[in-house]
């Protein structure tokens, strides 16, 4: 039998593509999609699994056990409203999620986090990141891989002007941005994806954190023909 491969967050930007390169992937014969609502999708693989977050472990402990589990939860706080709501999508959930493959012996977990994730930061934002990543880490995951991102590219249905300047604006900066400061670079949501399934395929042990660089370069060793 294929892998199974569990994806939480599978309506955002990252998710999104993350799921077709999985649908198109021969190594997986279940994709499970963890979603708030019922969504368009018509795959053999598709398995959707409706939910609040409240009864996770009811609804996918069934599919956990040697699975690939995909992290790609997240919100702003224009859109969470509050910081608790923000705490509870982007540090609580992705708990839950982490906690359900330590239990039921994940073979992999991925998450999504961002440049900068520091528990100790000033700024909440990469204050969460980094409770996350620490959290995570504490579980002692076998294989436990964090995309750490910064600007990403891609198309956003509620694209802010903001959003679309700065870009534009990394894009223009981003021959300068060499060295230490590649971590900058804003990056396709695509080629996370890209990384994040290649990551799985190859199923290191242990814990393993990407930036640009790395997110690029394990990208470039995924090939699909279908998608890419």
């Amino acid at each position: 039998m294929g892998k199974t491969a569990i994806v939480a967050g599978a309506t955002g930007l990252i998710g999104t593509e993350l799921v077709a390169f999985l649908m198109n992937e021969p190594s997986y014969e279940r994709v499970v999609v963890v979603v708030r609502r019922e969504i368009e999708i018509k795959h053999p693989k598709c398995i959707q699994v409706i939910t609040n977050y409240e009864q996770l472990e009811d609804e996918i402990k069934a599919y956990v056990a040697d699975s690939d589990v995909f992290c790609c939860l997240g919100t702003t706080i224009k859109k969470a409203r509050t910081k608790e709501q923000f705490r509870k999508v982007d540090l609580e959930y992705p708990m839950r999620l982490g906690k359900l493959a330590q239990t039921y012996h994940a073979a992999f977990f991925g998450i999504v986090t961002a440049m900068g994730a520091n528990a100790d930061s000033s700024i909440f934002y990469s204050q969460v990141k980094g409770q996350v990543e620490d959290g995570l880490d504490r579980l002692q995951l076998v294989s436990l891989h964090i995309f750490r991102p910064s600007l990403l590219l891609g198309h956003r249905a509620d694209a802010r002007t903001g959003e679309r300047i700065g870009a534009v604006l990394f894009a223009a900066a981003a021959p300068l941005l060499i060295g230490g400061l590649q971590k900058y670079k804003a990056i396709h949501v695509k080629t996370v994806a890209k990384a994040m399934l290649q990551s799985a395929i190859v199923g290191n042990k242990g814990l393993h954190r990407y930036s640009y660089k790395q997110i690029e370069e394990l990208a470039a060793t995924y090939t699909c023909e279908a998608l890419c």
